[in-house]
């Protein structure tokens, strides 16, 4: 039996997945479908062939989508769309305990 904690944790991964996938694919004109990337897909280098410039967009992109601040020299944020997606559940929960 799912707990409703983990289940909501679940559906809250699969939102921000289903946002990430899609605005990367605009962003960097991807020829791919969110179906295609798997969410261990390593952003930067031979993943998706994303390079470091291409990072600061990348960071722009979360910013802007979930709200939250990327510090600075924080590339290890930027290994995987799961890295990502762990980044932001963390940042939103920091800002939500904060209130």
């Amino acid at each position: 039996m799912v707990t409703d904690d983990f289940q909501g944790l679940i559906d809250r991964r699969a939102a921000i997945i289903n946002t990430l996938k899609p605005e990367l694919i605009r962003r960097f004109n991807l020829p791919y479908t969110p179906e295609d990337l798997h969410e261990d897909v390593s952003l930067l280098g031979s993943g998706l062939g994303l390079d470091s410039l291409d990072a600061l967009e990348i960071v722009l992109c979360v910013e802007s989508c979930f709200k939250v601040k990327v510090p600075d020299n924080s590339m290890s944020i930027l290994r995987s769309i799961n890295t990502l997606v762990d980044f932001v559940i963390a940042e939103q929960d920091a800002l939500v305990a904060s209130r």
